[in-house]
Formats: structure tokens, C-alpha cells, sequence
């Protein structure tokens, strides 16, 4: 991928992990379909210089990454984006959506002190949203 640079944004003020930030962009980028199979990614090492992080914590990105068949490495010619089947894909969409109301439950708890409230404001957001998209409820 010589030239090409990934979107990755890390931030060494989160709680989270470089290692994992860069993981769950990756993931992201390969289930939305911006990263296709077989689309070689950077080197270990490029990628490490691009974000300027460590090469081990590259590393131990594209290693879990490997471990969860998100990508493959193939000696001698690089590292790849693996073939996702669509029930993956499907998982990794709804522990995001999952994750994503988590958070909104918890803050909008703390702002409102209302749970019925709260419910009913998310209820009109989801509603808005599938609305949107053409999904009638």
C-alpha cells in the first residue's frame, strides 16, 4: 500500500488502548467494506511510523486482528484483509449498536434522572432514524 495511509485516529489521552483503537478501526473499516478481502494493508512497521506508536503495538493489533480472522498474513508478501463472513459482520454491527446505547442509556440517565423520559427519548430517536432509512416499524 505504498502511499496510501489508513484514517486511523488515535488519541494517547483515552483510557482505551493504542493497540485496541487501532483494532476497532480496522474492524470498522473492513465491515463497512471500505477495506475489501484481499486489500493489503501497511506493514507493521509503516503503519507503526505513519501513527507514531511502536512497531510492538502495531503489532499486537494486527495479531488479535489475525486471531479474530479480520485479516491474514501470508509470509513473505504481506497482510491482508480476510474474507468476513456476513454473520460477522452482523455481530461486530450489533455489539456497536450495543455499546453505542449503553452510553447514551448512561449519560442520558445522569442528565435527565428519568428513566421513563429516557426511554421515550430514545424511542423517538430510533423511530426518526428508521424513518430515514425506510424502514417503517
Amino acid at each position: 500500500m505504498a502511499g496510501i495511509q489508513l484514517p486511523i485516529q488515535i488519541s494517547e489521552h483515552s483510557r482505551e488502548p493504542i493497540y485496541h483503537q487501532i483494532e476497532q478501526q480496522l474492524i470498522s473499516f473492513i465491515v463497512s467494506g471500505h477495506l475489501k478481502p484481499g486489500m493489503p494493508l501497511p506493514s507493521i512497521r509503516a503503519l507503526a511510523s505513519d501513527l507514531s506508536c511502536s512497531v510492538i503495538t502495531v503489532n499486537r493489533a494486527y495479531q488479535n486482528l489475525e486471531q479474530r480472522k479480520f485479516i491474514e498474513t501470508v509470509q513473505g508478501k504481506g497482510t491482508f484483509v480476510a474474507n468476513i463472513q456476513a454473520e460477522e459482520k452482523q455481530h461486530v454491527a450489533d455489539e456497536s449498536l450495543h455499546q453505542a446505547f449503553r452510553a447514551a442509556v448512561e449519560m442520558s440517565l445522569r442528565l435527565q434522572n428519568d428513566e421513563a423520559r429516557t426511554r421515550e427519548t430514545f424511542e423517538k430517536v430510533l423511530a426518526e432514524i428508521l424513518k430515514e432509512r425506510g424502514i417503517n416499524r
